[in-house]
């Protein structure tokens, strides 16, 4: 085997067919794009959702819905989260940027401490926002919440 005579497998290569180069090529006169309209002529690009004049898909189904700018997306943590925070680092504080460390929060999210499970150790608490079941559950214990902006 020598380099200069490896070739692609057979059939993997086509040959380009070039239209519009004459009437014997077969591909010739309209260049296989057919008579007039916008697709015919040179440039044309279809607008994404143009079904020909029709009334598009988007168009025709209703709007419905509503977006609120003002609401407040929390990051819930619950407290059986935090127990295993706790019992992992032997924090006695838990802030926003322990929680990102540990990787339960990100940069910008607003945490909120949510009541599912069960807090065992004593713990200062400093978020943006509590339930009202996991701020009695904190202080119950002997735990501090405290809600930072």
């Amino acid at each position: 085997m020598k380099l200069s005579g490896l070739k692609p497998a057979k059939g993997s290569v086509k040959t380009n067919f070039r239209r519009g180069r004459g009437q014997g090529s077969g591909g010739g006169g309209t260049a296989t794009r057919g008579h007039k309209g916008a697709q015919s002529r040179s440039g044309y690009s279809s607008k994404r959702g143009f079904e020909g004049g029709q009334m598009p898909l988007q168009r025709r189904l209703p709007k419905f819905g509503f977006k609120n700018i003002n609401r407040i997306e929390y990051r819930g943590i619950n407290l059986d989260t935090i127990q295993k925070l706790v019992e992992k680092t032997n924090a006695t504080e838990i802030t926003n940027d322990l929680l990102i460390q540990n990787g339960l929060a990100n940069k910008t999210d607003v945490v909120k401490i949510l009541g599912r499970g069960e807090l065992k150790s004593k713990v200062e608490i400093k978020v943006q926002a509590f339930t009202a079941g996991a701020k009695t559950a904190i202080e119950a214990i002997g735990g501090v919440a405290t809600q930072v902006k």
